[in-house]
């Protein structure tokens, strides 16, 4: 066959230029990460208890530290059933196409076609008979149609190249693969973001559930209280006053119990809609006793923050990607080269189509160049390197941010330790206040208002230690966020996209 033939002599050229082409220069600097102004260690992490293992790393699922088997089943949902996540696993696989069709420029392509074409030309009509007679006028006649019609038939094969003479094509995969490590980061900190909400929203339900519970134990020992005084009220041995004072007492803490109740409902439907679910699909019951730990973490080197947060991973990516694309600008003052060469044959015939006497090939390069664009290639350099720029400076403060968070989560987790040991002695005080009084108030040694201000009290302080536990756990779990959680870069979605 002449066609085979005539590719076996274009395929050792095109991969000669092709090696050629690849092993050309590349316009454009070459990506160094942007320098950023690193602490040794955290501020706030004088005195700060080490973690076990002492890597200072928190692998893989860390919401396990917190030992809750249905927080644990929970988180687990997210990753697979949370709309926002579902939508950056689709933008991460679209970057990687991206990436899969830069890749494939690099190389020749090989294109086909076959057809049939029927074409006339030509035409006009001539007598064919005639008839008559000297005694009348009638007589027949009948013409014919003539034209030209031909019948084509065709297969072709081209193979086209660009040799990367530049690195216009190369810093373009760059470009590309650098935004779809971006995005696998991305992806990473949506899921992440997405856990720790539900991380805080649960823990936030769990101790308005004990809130509640509370407010009830509180709320029965009222009712008690009201009838004793209510009786006594009977009988005349207490004033309206008094009862008055019970009766808004109890109110007071029913009211208070229904205010926690809905607040309750709107931390269970924000945790269905992280797992998608429509709210009215899910509810979590309430649990006996709510047994929650607060995990040990340690904060580690202040650097591996630049490793352990997709965030900041992606936003170091971001830089990469528009670095590339200061050689993809650069490329414009140059000339592009395409290498063409097709082949086939031609015949009026399919019986004959295959033969010498119809082949026909053609190959060649060709060059393309803008000879005078009024500067737009300028500027689009100019807008290249300014988006760089902008990239190292949303790094920079990427970085920031997240330093501080850590910083932020630190102190506050110190501090809280000490304040919630200080708030359960206070508590611990209330309560024995609160025993003195109505043991005083039975003995008619007291007044109900001062039986009720102390109640109040000891409520009002064991709240408050609820509210600093609930602070507690949703500030462990943002500093394992802040570090990064379980995340590290260098994971196989990354090393999938290079």
């Amino acid at each position: 066959m002449v066609l085979p033939s005539f590719l076996s002599r274009v395929r050792p050229l095109a991969l000669a230029l092709s090696l050629g082409g690849l092993g050309g220069c590349m316009l454009g600097p070459d990506y160094r990460r942007p320098a950023v102004s690193m602490p040794v260690e955290y501020k706030e992490a004088a005195g700060w208890k080490a973690a076990t293992p002492h890597d200072g790393k928190a692998h893989g699922d860390w919401w396990q530290a917190f030992g809750d088997p249905q927080l644990d089943a929970l988180l687990v949902q997210v990753e697979v059933s949370n709309p926002n996540v579902a939508q950056y696993l689709a933008q991460y696989a679209k970057a990687r196409a991206l990436t899969g069709e830069a890749r494939a420029d690099l190389f020749p392509s090989l294109s086909g076609s076959a057809g049939m074409t029927r074409s006339g030309s030509g035409g006009g009509s001539y007598l064919t008979s005639s008839t008559g007679s000297s005694s009348s006028s009638s007589g027949t006649q009948s013409s014919r149609s003539v034209s030209g019609i031909s019948n084509n038939y065709s297969t072709q094969l081209s193979l086209s190249w660009e040799p990367d003479l530049w690195g216009k094509l190369r810093r373009t995969l760059e470009e590309n693969r650098t935004s779809a490590e971006a995005s696998a980061a991305e992806l990473a900190d949506a899921t992440l973001s997405a856990q720790s909400s539900l991380a805080q929203n649960y823990f936030q339900l769990r101790v308005l559930d004990e809130r509640i519970r509370l407010y009830d134990v509180n709320i029965r020992s009222y009712q008690r209280y009201l009838q004793v005084v209510r009786d006594q009220y009977e009988e005349g041995q207490t004033s309206r006053a008094t009862l008055a004072q019970a009766e808004t007492q109890l109110e007071s803490a029913r009211a208070s119990s229904l205010d926690l109740q809905w607040q309750r409902a709107q931390y269970e439907h924000a945790i269905a809609i992280l797992i998608g679910k429509a709210p009215a699909e899910f509810s979590l019951p309430v649990v006996e006793h709510f047994d929650y730990r607060i995990p040990q973490t340690s904060a580690g080197v202040a650097s591996s923050l630049l490793e352990r947060r997709p965030d900041v991973a992606a936003a170091e990516r971001e830089v990469a990607a528009a670095n590339a694309a200061i050689g993809v600008a650069l490329s414009g003052y140059f000339p592009d080269l395409t290498l063409s060469a097709s082949g086939g044959f031609q015949s009026s015939s399919t019986q004959k189509l295959f033969t010498v006497a119809n082949r026909f090939w053609s190959i060649g390069p060709s060059f393309s160049q803008t000879l005078f664009d009024f500067g737009a290639t300028g500027a689009q350099v100019d807008q290249a390197r300014a988006a760089y720029d902008a990239t190292v400076a949303s790094y920079r403060q990427t970085v920031l941010d997240a330093l501080g968070e850590v910083e932020d989560c630190l102190v506050e987790l110190r501090t809280l330790e000490t304040e919630l040991a200080a708030r359960r002695r206070a508590a611990d005080a209330a309560r024995e206040s609160e025993r003195v009084t109505y043991d005083q108030y039975r003995e008619g040694m007291i007044d109900y208002l001062d039986v009720a201000t102390t109640q109040n009290t000891s409520l009002s302080e064991q709240q408050s230690v609820l509210q600093l536990v609930a602070t507690q756990l949703v500030t462990s779990v943002q500093l394992i966020v802040a570090l990064g959680g379980g995340w590290q870069s260098g994971t196989e979605g990354l090393a999938e996209a290079r």
